[in-house]
């Protein structure tokens, strides 16, 4: 009986290596890639410019409210209890708005980000699958990981370029 479960773990130990062996693994910077593509140049540009225009806006109610803040502070003494409390209301209004205007420039650049990208990912990913079936890579390991703990495999960064023509 210890005959034949040392030979069952030797067949299963020999059986792995040669399973492990018969896969081919590569390594793809993904990053590299991403930042070479036209595309995502394009979209990172528009997002910029989509976020720029949020924060001036932002900045702009911001600085009015700032500048109704001091106007009030100066004029709080030479004012009734009643017009202050109103006074502070508006103030109270006014942060709030601004806090909503944050709020919906978050959730609408990432909608906008999440639109732009989605092409995007779906582009590299079927240039990933052409090259891993041109190339014969059973897997390919984003290089970027931290997973990584050596890497001595095949890296698959330039068929992946060459799939999607970039340099």
């Amino acid at each position: 009986m210890k005959k034949l479960s040392v030979l069952f773990a030797a067949v299963m130990m020999v059986v792995s290596v040669g399973m492990a062996k018969a896969q081919k693994i590569a390594t793809l910077d993904v990053i590299g890639v991403l930042n070479a593509m036209p595309e995502k140049k394009k979209a990172d540009t528009d997002l910029k410019a989509f976020l720029d225009t949020k924060q001036a806006e932002i900045k702009k109610k911001g600085d009015a409210a700032q500048a109704k803040y001091k106007q009030y502070a100066e004029e709080a003494p030479k004012k009734t209890a009643d017009e202050n409390k109103a006074r502070e209301a508006e103030l109270q209004k006014l942060q709030e708005e601004i806090a909503q205007m944050q709020e919906k420039a978050q959730k609408d650049f990432q909608t906008k980000q999440d639109a732009a990208y989605e092409p995007i990912e779906k582009k590299l990913n079927d240039a990933v699958t052409k090259a891993a079936k041109a190339n014969g890579y059973d897997y390919i390991m984003d290089a970027n990981s931290s997973a990584f703990v050596y890497k001595a495999g095949p890296d698959a960064t330039a068929a992946v370029k060459k799939e999607l023509g970039v340099q």
